[in-house]
């Protein structure tokens, strides 16, 4: 029965790790193509070109953990392929993270209405504003580091008696647990950030809609749906992430039932269907993406038909 379930388990991961390239691949080459069509990008495009090639990364690390970490666990418990793994981590979800709180933040100055000064003078420079917060952001990515690989050396120092840490994904846990907390309190700013966002959209949301009763109806239905889509993108990029983090901590709270890799591979497939299921959302959210999205089996079919007579053709030609 559990070989049944780890079959189970890792064909929804292979189908998870290909729709994340798909999904996020399709993102940035619809911007990329648009970029170089009209010779300008808008800074959403940007932010989300950039968001998709962050969870290409990201999607691609998850991938190679699991691989290594269930061919060739011991190769993965090196010491130098330990501290290159988590640092790559760290950069990559930093990156795959900020991202997407600076796109709800976007949104949030683009769609909300608030009649507060402060809130309309980063309204009004909403570019500069999102620029400066991802620059901010380096600094606590150094910091993290930094901290990270204190940690890192610590426990090396512990171990040195062993030249490798132990082979299963029950000590690789452990080992990693200080990792996790330290990463989990820099990355609740950007979840934090999200959150906010939200509430303060839904808050507008409701403060939009209290006023549509007393003007015309119907005046104000574009805002009531630029508000309602962000809001939905935004709550579920954030219940997406809850999931992804949660799933590094389920191994350390149920380490007795890591003996089998049941619970390693449900992790890893809780953690893939963030940057896979986000991308989708980011596609289905986006108009432009969407359309692009919709158009694709029709270019598909199109050129299928094309195709097929020519080369009919030629093989009548030539015989």
């Amino acid at each position: 029965m559990s070989g049944v379930i780890k079959s189970i388990l890792t064909f929804i991961f292979i189908v998870e790790f290909i729709i994340g390239n798909l999904g996020n691949g399709f993102i940035a080459l619809v911007n990329c193509i648009n970029w170089v069509k009209r010779r300008k990008i808008a800074l959403a495009d940007q932010i989300l070109t950039a968001l998709a090639i962050s969870r290409t990364g990201l999607v691609w690390l998850i991938f190679v953990s699991w691989y290594v970490s269930v061919l060739h666990p011991a190769l993965f418990l090196t010491e130098k392929m330990l501290r290159m793994f988590i640092n790559t981590w760290v950069v990559t979800n930093h990156f795959s993270v900020w991202f997407a709180a600076s796109l709800s933040t976007f949104y949030f100055f683009k769609i909300a209405n608030f009649s507060n000064s402060i809130f309309l003078y980063l309204k009004w420079k909403v570019k500069k504003a999102v620029l400066v917060l991802l620059l901010v952001t380096l600094v606590l990515l150094f910091l993290n580091i930094a901290l990270i690989n204190v940690h890192i050396n610590a426990r090396i120092n512990e171990d040195s008696g062993n030249r490798t840490c132990s082979s299963g994904p029950n000590n690789f846990a452990q080992f990693s647990s200080p990792v996790l907390l330290t990463s989990t309190v820099f990355f609740l700013i950007p979840f934090t950030l999200s959150l906010a966002n939200f509430l303060l959209l839904t808050f507008s949301l409701w403060k939009h809609v209290k006023k549509m009763h007393h003007t015309v109806k119907g005046s104000g239905d574009a805002s009531t749906k630029a508000h309602r889509k962000v809001i939905q993108i935004v709550i579920t990029s954030l219940l997406l992430y809850a999931i992804f983090s949660v799933s590094f901590f389920l191994p350390l709270w149920i380490s007795e039932l890591l003996e089998e890799n049941l619970i390693f591979i449900f992790c890893q497939v809780l953690t893939m269907s963030y940057p896979s299921g986000q991308s989708c959302v980011l596609i289905l959210g986006n108009k432009k993406l969407r359309q692009a999205f919709l158009s694709v089996p029709r270019w598909l079919t199109c050129r299928f038909k094309d195709g097929e007579p020519s080369g009919h053709r030629e093989f009548r030609e030539s015989s």
